[in-house]
């Protein structure tokens, strides 16, 4: 007879994690393994993804890598047919893929803007629906948004602002069109203050200066996004469709 842990359980499923070259990605990656799926990984910079993909091997299950920018619906397409070549299924997408400016309004330039866009919204969309497509009833996807769709965080932000709060509206959409339809459930996670690779691009001394800002009074340790993650790609969280989970410490409802 099996038990509740049974339902966090992903053996015989396969995930694709895009951005999954580094930080947070990376930190996906392996939850998924350990919790027993076989990983397809995307990204740009595929040298980094070969790190990653010894993690996944190393928790004993398999993994394909891909070079993939989410910004080009051929790349995306790409990365699930390989997923499709390689194991015959998607069962789950994590679409991790992001990157961010802190460019004031007056000074950022459209091919800033749409750049951001195009990869936090668009690639998103080119991913799910090439998912879309080859999924069956019981695939998960999980899109990551960000706090940044909910509130500021005094930096200049529009355009990842933006493109993230397009992105909760894309996971409702989403979820109201495939959910019933296709058995295809689609949430959103809104990681709060995190370190990572984008993190690391604001100034010094940015993250701590937020603390006051946060309940928990701590930033987040990447394992506790990633738990996140398995429960939002798993059965555990079966009667769960079109949501965006703040894990914040809090810092959406000080």
């Amino acid at each position: 007879m099996s038990g509740v842990l049974d339902l966090f359980r992903l053996d015989g499923k396969v995930a694709v994690v895009t951005g999954a070259s580094s930080g947070l990605g990376v930190a996906f990656a392996r939850a998924l393994a350990e919790a027993g799926a076989d990983l397809v990984l995307g990204a740009r910079r595929v040298d980094r993804l070969e790190e990653t993909a010894q993690l996944v091997r190393a928790a004993g299950r398999r993994v394909v890598t891909v070079a993939t920018d989410v910004a080009d619906p051929a790349q995306c397409q790409a990365l699930v047919d390989a997923a499709t070549d390689a194991f015959g299924r998607v069962d789950v997408l994590v679409n991790n893929a992001g990157v961010g400016t802190a460019v004031p309004a007056t000074r950022e330039t459209p091919e800033q803007f749409r750049n951001v866009v195009e990869v936090n919204l668009s690639g998103c969309y080119w991913m799910a629906q090439a998912c879309g497509r080859v999924m069956g009833p019981g695939s998960s996807i999980v899109n990551v948004s960000s706090v940044l769709a909910l509130t500021t965080a005094g930096l200049p932000q529009a355009a990842y602002a933006a493109s993230k709060a397009g992105l909760n509206g894309l996971t409702r959409d989403l979820a109201q069109q495939w959910t019933g339809r296709k058995g295809i459930r689609v949430n959103a996670i809104a990681p709060g203050f995190f370190a990572s690779e984008m993190t690391d691009q604001y100034p010094e001394d940015y993250l701590r200066s937020q603390l006051p800002r946060i309940p928990a009074g701590r930033h987040g340790d990447p394992t506790e996004l990633a738990a996140t993650v398995v429960w939002l790609a798993s059965p555990a969280s079966g009667y769960v469709t079109g949501q965006v989970v703040p894990v914040d410490g809090g810092l959406t409802i000080a």
